[in-house]
């Protein structure tokens, strides 16, 4: 393997390291307010719906697809599940949808 390559590899690995590292290190004992808190719960549920809405607008087939699943994700996510359960399940229910409905 070229040096080069092997600098590359490690200067990436830092790079991505480093802003996982920090917030464990500047805040090892603090405990962040409430409100803070809150927002950081909800921040993967708001990364999910910005990069699955459009998605759902601009499904090439049958848009009731898009729309069912949403649904589905939507309710799920209501009832407090986690982001990798609300996924599971909107494909789930979207497979079911698939299964009994033939184009």
């Amino acid at each position: 393997m070229n040096s080069t390559i092997a600098i590359m590899i490690l200067g990436m690995a830092v790079v991505t390291y480093l802003p996982r590292m920090l917030p464990f290190v500047l805040f090892k004992g603090k405990e962040l307010p409430p409100f803070v808190q809150g927002i950081l719960k909800n921040i993967p549920f708001a990364t999910l719906g910005a990069l699955i809405f459009p998605g759902i607008l601009f499904i090439q087939e049958d848009i009731l697809y898009g729309i069912i699943g949403a649904a589905a994700a939507i309710i799920i996510a209501f009832t407090g599940a986690n982001v990798i359960v609300v996924v599971l399940g909107a494909i789930a229910v979207l497979s079911v949808y698939s299964y009994f409905m033939p184009f």
